[in-house]
């Protein structure tokens, strides 16, 4: 591990930005007080050289939401009726209770703190190396790790069917060449891309035409509102119209299955990185989620039961959009606060699992997929085969980060410099 200078001077970043701010401040979550232009990216001097301070809590959740992803995947197997590429022959009841709870809030928490750290990198350094940054970070390993992450994944599940002797799945009908070469397990980094993309543009037009003094006062009004007791029902709205275009809420928000912009998971995502975007706009934002942790964390157990009857009972689908997206918002919020709040030191294994989070993410459905096929039709118990599948997974993925990524120019790619062994 390096030291914290080592940090200070070279600060990591990964796919949603890097989770530092400048110096000075007193905690790890307090906020500079030059805050007046972070989404208008007015006349607010950026910093220039000097130490920074790492959101520890943040960096902590932001790994933890893309390593969730890897959990999500090894239960995948066992669900009832499961789709899966490879189903386990011993499936399981408690699979679908769980997946339903981390696909409820998992990627919208990560979007949102992508939106956060957008709008900071920003700041600091404009929109034109910002999008630069964003472009080499997030759209080029979306294209270079796809043959990995995607298209090893059809010779698995064509292997899978051999080796068990299984008959094919019935063919798409509406199968083209959109659908084949689809995004597959990467496609949060493309939608990541449009919402960026989105929020830069409108932001450079609001520059323009209503000026950055008013744009900087409105985020600052908008990230103050957004923190306030309550306020957690305002991004949950395009969580709800997302849901709604989508026509159900059944499996939850589905990830969208071509490159072609998807309206339920952009509106949804879009809502999530933009309401990251004016939290880090309002100085204090982050400490005042930390102070309601206790009241979203028990709104979010109780509208996680409310979401999941909401699914089994078959509600009038607004009704149920509203719930889920309350119960998804409540659980962002919980974890955030829980994060700022308990978290405010470095932890070395933390941090070391945050660093490695993306490349984890990126590797792992093959690996995963491997060691499903490889005990699917054993008859052990669910608890068993998933302790051995995320064992083995993990310790592949943490061995390879280690010596093939974090010292090399591999990990300078993915999170922003190297560290020595």
């Amino acid at each position: 591990m390096s030291s914290p200078t080592d940090t200070q001077q070279h600060p990591p970043t990964g796919p949603t930005g890097p989770t530092h701010l400048p110096a000075g401040q007193p905690t790890a979550t307090r906020l500079p007080a030059d805050s007046t232009a972070r989404l208008s990216g007015g006349s607010a001097a950026r910093p220039s050289g000097g130490s920074t301070t790492r959101l520890h809590g943040l960096d902590a959740l932001r790994g933890g939401a893309l390593l969730l992803g890897i959990v999500l995947h090894a239960l995948m197997p066992f669900l009832p009726q499961s789709t899966w590429m490879v189903v386990d022959s011993q499936p399981s009841a408690l699979a679908g209770p769980i997946v339903f709870v981390i696909h409820l809030f998992r990627m919208v928490l990560f979007m949102m703190l992508a939106g956060y750290f957008g709008s900071m990198v920003l700041r600091r350094r404009g929109a034109r190396r910002y999008l630069g940054d964003r472009s080499k970070r997030i759209l080029l390993p979306a294209i270079v790790f796809w043959p990995v992450s995607v298209m090893s994944t059809w010779l698995i599940s064509a292997l899978n069917l051999s080796v068990r002797d299984l008959p094919p799945p019935p063919a798409a009908e509406d199968a083209s060449l959109w659908l084949i070469f689809g995004p597959g397990v990467l496609w949060f980094l493309w939608t990541l891309m449009e919402a960026l993309l989105i929020v830069v543009l409108v932001r450079a037009v609001l520059v323009r035409t209503v000026g950055a003094e008013r744009l900087g006062r409105a985020a600052r009004a908008l990230g103050r509102l957004l923190s306030s007791p309550g306020a957690v029902l305002l991004p949950a709205v395009p969580y709800a119209v997302g849901l709604v275009l989508q026509g159900s809420i059944n499996g939850g928000l589905r990830e969208p299955l071509t490159l072609i912009p998807q309206g339920s998971s952009l509106v949804t995502y879009l809502g999530a990185f933009t309401t990251g975007w004016l939290l880090f706009a309002q100085r204090g934002s982050l400490q005042r989620l930390a102070g309601q942790w206790p009241a979203h964390l028990a709104a979010a157990v109780v509208g996680t039961a409310a979401a999941y009857l909401a699914v089994e009972q078959d509600v009038p689908l607004v009704a149920g959009a509203a719930i889920l997206a309350v119960a998804g918002w409540c659980w962002v919020y919980a974890l955030i606060g829980v994060c700022v709040r308990f978290l405010r030191r470095e932890r070395p294994m933390v941090r070391y699992l945050a660093d490695s989070s993306y490349w984890a993410y990126l590797l792992h459905l093959p690996i995963l997929l491997l060691c499903e096929l490889v005990i699917a039709d054993l008859t052990w118990p669910m608890p068993v085969k998933l302790t051995l599948t995320l064992a083995v997974t993990t310790a592949l993925l943490l061995s390879s980060y280690h010596l093939l990524v974090r010292p090399r120019a591999l990990g300078a790619w993915l999170n922003g410099r190297r560290y020595p062994i």
